[in-house]
């Protein structure tokens, strides 16, 4: 089940996207704006849909994905907190090139299309930091495309752990709730041998598992 409800200017806020808005013009987003809250498991959206909404995800992860005729899947990424998507479809009007899965009970901002593109009229700073959003994500591709290509899969894990950390007390963190199958599904691998790579980076010291994530080493760098 799926509920709605209107949004706060204080939540969006918390997006990096609206934080150089002044209040007129996020009381203004905060119009067209709507909550959606979403549980563990719900698709968003599905590869091949029509594009209505833009999404900000408030709290929860999100993985994003593609598959085959036969079912078998591929993740793109996982999204978490102050993160976008579905702009892609805004700005050329195609289709969903993926679908979007809630991994937690996750809570997102939506706003309709159109009138995300008023609002990047309207709003040069809102615009740009479209621009730079999607320069990232072809960044990533490339890096994907060239793990892919010239890593081993003790390299393609150590990677995407880098990828998704943060920086915690000093440490760094993959805080997002990803399993082995999920990562198996990022970097082309079998889950078997996945869960053989992290228990190995284990035993080396190299990872440390905990309730509040995977913990990375130094020594993790020189894989």
């Amino acid at each position: 089940m799926t509920v709605t409800s209107s949004v706060s200017t204080i939540a969006l806020r918390t997006f990096p996207i609206f934080q150089g808005l002044g209040d007129d013009r996020l009381a203004a987003v905060a119009r067209c704006a709507m909550m959606r809250r979403v549980p563990r498991g719900a698709a968003v959206v599905h590869e091949g849909d029509r594009t209505d909404f833009v999404y900000f995800v408030l709290t929860g992860n999100l993985k994003v994905m593609v598959s085959d005729e036969d079912g078998r899947e591929v993740i793109l990424t996982i999204l978490g907190q102050g993160e976008m998507f579905g702009e892609m479809g805004v700005l050329d009007d195609s289709p969903r090139s993926a679908s979007v899965v809630a991994v937690s009970p996750s809570d997102l901002v939506t706003i309709a299309k159109t009138d995300f593109k008023r609002l990047m009229q309207d709003n040069f700073e809102l615009a740009w930091h479209v621009m730079c959003n999607l320069t990232r994500r072809l960044r990533d591709a490339d890096r994907k495309i060239e793990s892919l290509a010239l890593m081993d899969v003790y390299g393609r894990v150590a990677r995407l752990l880098l990828e998704m950390s943060e920086e915690v007390d000093g440490l760094k963190v993959v805080r997002k709730k990803v399993s082995k199958q999920d990562i198996a599904k990022m970097i082309g691998a079998s889950r078997e041998m996945v869960s053989r790579v992290m228990k190995d980076l284990g035993l080396r010291g190299l990872i440390e598992e905990t309730d509040g994530g995977v913990i990375l080493r130094e020594k993790i760098y020189d894989i």
